[in-house]
């Protein structure tokens, strides 16, 4: 279909009346599930939710397990809460080079001629992701049981631990989006993603004790977000306990929220 023949469709939408709440929340449903069959067409969107906690779990518990708590046993209970946050938050990243890929290939133009909400593309691949983070946070715990990793909050513990993890990474997706719908390509979405998520993921207390750091180093981890809810899944997990570093982590999740979604959306009308 040509630019111009889009333009007039996109023309003849804008004249019709906009969806209800209703129609958007419906709209977005379909626009989750359509992003669902993408994953389920296209499996390699899924190596980083299965193959990565698999891979870090492992390599981190014997390599690090020793040096830093004598035995992989005893390490497992500061380490598999710290694979969890770095899966489900590295997870997150996909979400804004999958958006800039869409609408490199011109999908958002088809999507301006149809009578839908203009939110519904955007909020829609949102959605499905959570089930991918889902399934990421599980295969973490499950791959450290196997290793004989026992989290002493039980069932409760673990289910908290991992829906915090996943509300984290859905709002610091929101991050990701926004950069996707600025940035040039695909490719520079996940070179930035990188340089943001790495630091802040491997400068924490996921995977060595804070007083094992030099003290300006220290400083950094105690204030870092990715600290507090790595520490708030070790006391889920570990403890079943709700502790303030849920609240702080619930408090920055929504103050991320509250700055990048409302900035993606306008952003993402730009190309409307």
């Amino acid at each position: 279909m040509s630019t111009i023949t889009i333009d007039a469709w996109a023309a003849v939408a804008r004249t019709q009346a906009r969806p209800s709440a209703a129609d958007t929340f419906r709209q977005t449903l379909a626009m989750a599930w359509r992003a669902t069959k993408k994953m389920r067409r296209n499996p390699e969107q899924f190596f980083d939710v299965t193959l990565q906690p698999i891979l870090f779990t492992v390599m981190f518990a014997y390599i690090f397990g020793g040096a830093i708590s004598g035995d992989v046993k005893s390490y497992l209970p500061l380490m598999i809460p710290g694979i969890l946050a770095q899966t489900v938050l590295t997870c997150s990243m996909a979400t804004g080079t999958q958006l800039r890929e869409d609408m490199d290939k011109g999908v958002f133009d088809r999507f301006r001629s149809l009578p839908m909400a203009r939110i519904s593309p955007l909020a829609g691949p949102m959605v499905a992701d959570l089930l991918r983070y889902t399934i990421a946070a599980t295969i973490t715990f499950l791959m450290g049981i196997a290793i004989g990793y026992r989290p002493g909050g039980g069932v409760l513990g673990v289910l908290g631990a991992i829906l915090l993890a996943v509300v984290t990474g859905w709002s610091l997706a929101w991050v990701f989006t926004c950069l996707g719908t600025v940035a040039r390509s695909a490719q520079s979405v996940q070179g930035i993603s990188m340089l943001i998520m790495f630091p802040l993921t491997f400068l924490s207390n996921a995977f060595v004790p804070v007083d094992t750091l030099p003290g300006w180093l220290a400083a950094f981890v105690r204030v870092n977000p990715v600290s507090h809810l790595v520490s708030a899944d070790r006391d889920l997990a570990n403890h079943a306990e709700l502790t303030a570093q849920v609240g702080w982590t619930l408090v920055a999740c929504a103050a991320v929220i509250a700055i990048f979604a409302p900035l993606s959306v306008r952003l993402y009308k730009r190309h409307l």
